[in-house]
């Protein structure tokens, strides 16, 4: 190397024999440069960090049997995982719509799939939520198949600057689109205790959501390990087991994610825009991750078989395998629901 050469990043160092720290993954955040190392962690049933597993796959593709010619949307286009398997199966002839919100990873899976060969001609993407569906049935002439996967993607849960995790100290976020509306902490200072236990019931359930209410309102809650000590706190004083606390503080900071991006009132706009922009004969297929989610789904699916609007809904919810779920412990609350249009 000569003087004039620029020096040689180092990478990050880190104690022990395996890096624990999001930023320390180097191998895991190169995953075209590491291919081997990602396949030991997910054989070890793990997702490598910074990146996303697909979520019932096969089980979608059967469900929306995409064809040749046809057009398709995936309206949560995270990792691009799904799209990545459905778009093969359009061409020659057809075309797939990409949407998300977050203007952090989408820049990033639009290059993904466009070096896998996927260009303009057959993959658009937008930055949008889902109040644009009508916007975009003009530019598309309407959609055969639709997608929706309601999961936060791994690579967001994974990178604690974005706030998504209990596990990892960061800034207590929690919003898709960082550029938009307020944090969870700001979400936190504004409500009084009776609100605070009202949301964890009303987004996730929480049977315990009084007791952390009482111990977290009128805290000092700025980061992700703020608020996890909180509630560690509350369930010590109730006497729960570690496996128990472990799962409400996942349901405390769903709760607060689906109210800082206001998921549940956009899940609504969205299920209400679907049946208008499905061609004849289209196909929507819903992934799910919790209850809130899943019976609004499920009522909308049913009040449109009712309506006219569809001509068959799933009776039942579709759930990950055995298999898949020990595979890949994030889709073990997944559960999958479809319906179809008349063909006309």
């Amino acid at each position: 190397m000569s003087p004039d050469d620029p020096p040689r990043a180092r990478r990050p160092r880190y104690k022990g024999t395996h890096p624990r720290r999001f930023v320390e993954k180097y191998k895991e955040l190169a995953p075209e440069q590491h291919a081997s190392e990602l396949e030991k962690v997910m054989a070890r049933g793990h997702t490598p960090a910074g990146t996303h597993r697909s979520i019932m796959v096969d089980e979608i593709l059967a469900v929306l049997d995409p064809k040749p010619g046809e057009v398709a949307l995936d309206a949560t286009l995270g990792y691009g995982g799904h799209t990545r398997e459905l778009l093969p199966r359009l061409l020659p002839g057809g075309r797939l719509f990409g949407v998300d919100v977050d203007p952090l990873e989408l820049p990033l899976t639009e290059a993904r799939l466009r070096a896998l060969g996927f260009g303009e001609d057959v993959l658009t993407v937008r930055r949008m939520n889902f109040a644009g569906l009508p916007r975009l049935k003009a530019e598309s002439g309407g959609f055969d198949l639709v997608l929706a996967d309601l999961g936060v993607s791994s690579m967001q849960i994974d990178n604690p600057a974005r706030g998504f995790t209990w596990k990892a100290e960061g800034p207590l976020d929690l919003r898709l689109n960082p550029q938009r509306g307020r944090s969870a902490a700001a979400l936190l200072a504004s409500l009084d205790e009776q609100a605070l236990a009202d949301l964890l019931v009303e987004n996730s359930d929480e049977p315990y959501a009084a007791a952390i209410a009482r111990e977290v309102h009128g805290q000092a809650i700025r980061t992700t390990r703020d608020l996890a000590e909180r509630v560690r706190a509350a369930l010590r004083a109730e006497g729960l087991e570690d496996e128990e606390t472990k799962k409400a503080l996942q349901r405390t900071f769903q709760a607060l994610r689906i109210a800082v991006n206001d998921e549940l009132t956009v899940l609504d706009q969205f299920l209400s825009l679907l049946p208008g922009v499905l061609n004849p004969g289209g196909r929507v297929a819903i992934l799910t991750f919790h209850s809130g989610e899943d019976r609004r789904v499920k009522k909308a699916f049913q009040q449109g078989l009712r309506e006219g609007l569809y001509a068959e809904v799933a009776a039942e919810p579709q759930r990950a395998s055995a298999e898949e779920r020990r595979a890949n412990p994030r889709s073990t609350s997944a559960k999958l629901r479809w319906a179809r249009l008349p063909r006309g």
